[in-house]
């Protein structure tokens, strides 16, 4: 692609637009979209440093997950709530985490392999894809952001929690006994996955990808070793990332914890891009993994509410030098916006610097 020399009236202000944390992020004058660009960043071909604003996501109601985990943005939102997710296991939503969890009681599978007289898979045909498909195509999918649809819930070691709860799901990843069947029980609902992708590249407009989560860590470490994910879930997570693929569309994954050292991991199972959560050296993984993966980027070093405005243009122009590189490329992890560290100095200096490396 062409490199665009920066001009300084790209600075000037155009817009302003929602964030996801009911604030606002300015638009700046750029010689390209918002949306062109995060395509660019995907395609290590950046023309400015994203700054974490640059992606939308789709939670549509008609997947029942994203009313269960109260956690659906469309054109027709919906507040927090309780709710039945698709294989009818019922959520609570727990205000002070701002956030849901299985209703205590009601895991529904013990031993894995009964998964098959237990587990009722969803009739995913009939949901009214048509009803939620002419509510947000054209509006909320106007296709002026990059937009990644959501699959809250994942289908794997996050969905096998909703099933058995942490320790059993956990103990069944191990088990001699239990592993084959989880094998059977990930390659069904991954087979799910790619059905639910094919009804959302059916029905929905201006869809550029999917994020997909699947936790896999404590704040201090994973949950199992590389050598268990690798035989349980890397092959299962492939299917579904190759079947992205396959429809033009990019992979993204959400999955938190202290997992760094998973990232081979994250590589194998075809990932094109992972936010990994502040207890991660998201700098290191930059450094050693930016070639391969598109990773969502944390500075460290800068507090915000002590630093001068000089101190910060000085830090995001230091930080730029260090990552504007060719042949890698990130974006601005939401977690450093949580932070607070994306103040209006940092955010136009970062602009601004990404800008005149990226175009030499």
């Amino acid at each position: 692609m062409n490199k665009i020399p920066f001009d300084p009236t790209e600075l000037q202000v155009v817009a302003e637009i929602p964030n996801f944390f009911g604030a606002t992020d300015p638009v700046y004058n750029s010689p390209v979209s918002m949306k062109e660009n995060y395509l660019r960043t995907m395609q290590k071909e950046p023309v400015w440093q994203s700054l974490g604003n640059e992606s939308a996501l789709f939670c549509p109601a008609v997947l029942p997950d994203n009313i269960a985990r109260a956690f659906v943005f469309e054109a027709n939102m919906m507040p927090p709530q309780d709710g039945i997710d698709m294989f009818g296991i019922p959520w609570e939503y727990v205000p002070d985490a701002q956030g849901s969890m299985v209703r205590p009681g009601n895991h529904i599978l013990k031993d894995a392999n009964d998964w098959k007289s237990v587990i009722k898979f969803p009739d995913i045909d009939s949901w009214d894809w048509e009803g939620s498909a002419k509510a947000n195509n054209g509006t909320f999918l106007n296709g002026n952001a990059f937009v990644l649809a959501w699959l809250i819930n994942g289908f794997w070691f996050e969905r096998l929690i909703s099933f058995m709860g942490f320790e059993g799901a956990a103990e069944a990843l191990i088990d001699e006994d239990q592993s084959d069947a989880v094998k059977e029980i990930f390659e069904a609902t991954t087979d799910l996955a790619c059905r639910l992708v094919d009804k959302f590249v059916e029905h929905f407009d201006h869809i550029h990808g999917f994020t997909v989560h699947d936790d896999w860590g404590s704040q201090r470490s994973p949950f199992f070793s590389e050598a268990t994910a690798q035989e349980m879930i890397v092959p299962y997570m492939r299917k579904l990332t190759d079947h992205i693929h396959a429809k033009g569309l990019w992979a993204d994954l959400h999955s938190c914890g202290h997992i760094e050292s998973r990232i081979q991991c994250i590589l194998d199972a075809g990932w094109d891009s992972w936010s990994p959560q502040d207890m991660n050296d998201t700098i290191k993984l930059f450094e050693d993994y930016g070639d391969k993966i598109c990773l969502g980027l944390i500075p460290k070093g800068l507090n915000p509410e002590t630093s001068s405005e000089a101190e910060q243009r000085e830090f995001a122009r230091k930080f730029a030098e260090k990552i504007c590189v060719s042949g890698k490329s990130s974006f601005i992890s939401v977690y450093a916006v949580l932070g607070g560290l994306m103040t209006p100095a940092f955010r136009e200096e970062l602009y601004k610097q990404s800008r005149i490396l990226y175009s030499n």
